[in-house]
């Protein structure tokens, strides 16, 4: 989890901000040194931190020259970040029921349900030959019902139902 949390942080980081911030405090620090050195009379120091100064100045100045590059795995990352936000919001949405009533609500259902709900309605018409065996045999198709449809057949068989 920290290691993750790094990655979010280190990804935020813009480095021609943080080349900026830093000259900005050596030419604080190169001002202290100014004031120190005129406070003790070290011209030495002064020289030297006025050169630090025009150095950081320098650098300021060529910041807008300087492009931000975004390393190629940190890119990656992210696009694979993406890729499995996605991929978790499409699960959920299917898992919870709420992919099915999309399509429902567009009108997009699978031939073979359809097929199944013809035939319900069928053996409810006395009309037709169609009988609850054909659309038992229908549901039955459906690993899933089929499962389901075993095990509430060894229930009632072994009188638990």
């Amino acid at each position: 989890m920290r290691t993750l949390l790094l990655v979010f942080i280190l990804a935020g980081c813009n480095p021609v901000a943080r080349i900026s911030a830093n000259a900005t405090a050596i030419r604080n620090e190169a001002g202290a040194l100014i004031d120190h050195g005129n406070a003790t009379g070290d011209q030495v120091v002064v020289q030297g931190a006025t050169r630090i100064d025009a150095a950081a100045a320098a650098i300021h100045g060529d910041i807008p020259s300087v492009q931000a590059v975004t390393p190629a795995w940190l890119s990656t990352l992210q696009w694979w970040g993406i890729a499995v936000a996605v991929a978790g919001i499409a699960f959920l949405v299917w898992q919870s029921g709420i992919g099915t009533a999309v399509r429902i609500a567009i009108g997009w259902l699978p031939r073979r349900k359809v097929a199944i709900a013809d035939l319900a309605a069928s053996t409810l018409d006395p009309s037709r030959p169609e009988g609850d065996r054909e659309l038992v045999a229908a549901l039955r198709a459906d690993p899933e019902i089929d499962a389901a449809f075993k095990r509430a057949k060894g229930r009632k068989q072994k009188g638990t139902a």
